[in-house]
C-alpha cells in the first residue's frame, strides 16, 4: 500500500475555493466533498481537504493561522514543465489568486507560484530529469 496524503486547509468560502481550484484543473472527489469540505485531487496519492474555518478549528485546539498575514505551510507541486508552471500561475492569476513573487530560473529547476484566495502559498517547479543524481 502507498501512503497517501491529504494536506487540510482552513477556507473562508468554500464554493469560491472550489471554483477558484476547479478553474485551474482540478477535480473533486464527490464521496468526501460536502459542504463544509471539498477533497481536490491533486494526484493519486495527492489530496487537498479545502475545510471551512469552523470546521477545520474541529480539529485543533490552536488558532487558525491567517494566512494572508503569516505563512503556516508552502505547498510544493512538481510540474512536467516550465510552460506548465507558467500555465498554472497564469490560471490561477485569471481565476482571482495573486503572484507577489517573480518567477526563478536556477537553471536545472524552474519554479514560480501564486497564492490563492486565502493566502495559502502554492508553490510550482519543474526539475530537469538527471538533474538529481540517485
Amino acid at each position: 500500500m502507498t501512503t497517501q496524503i491529504f494536506v487540510n486547509l482552513p477556507v473562508k468560502d468554500l464554493a469560491r475555493s472550489t471554483e477558484f481550484f476547479s478553474r485551474l484543473g482540478y477535480k473533486f472527489d464527490p464521496q468526501f466533498t460536502d459542504e463544509k469540505a471539498a477533497c481536490m485531487i491533486v494526484s493519486d496519492d495527492i489530496y487537498v481537504m479545502l475545510l471551512l474555518e469552523k470546521f477545520f478549528a474541529t480539529f485543533t485546539t490552536k488558532p487558525i493561522a491567517d494566512a494572508t498575514q503569516s505563512t503556516e505551510v508552502l505547498m510544493a507541486l512538481s510540474c512536467e514543465s516550465r510552460a506548465k508552471v507558467d500555465e498554472q500561475v497564469r490560471k490561477a492569476l485569471a481565476a482571482g489568486g495573486t503572484s507577489p513573487r517573480a518567477p526563478q530560473d536556477h537553471g536545472f529547476m524552474y519554479g514560480h507560484g501564486f497564492d490563492d484566495l486565502d493566502g495559502h502559498i502554492w508553490k510550482l517547479f519543474y526539475m530537469e530529469p538527471g538533474a538529481v543524481k540517485d
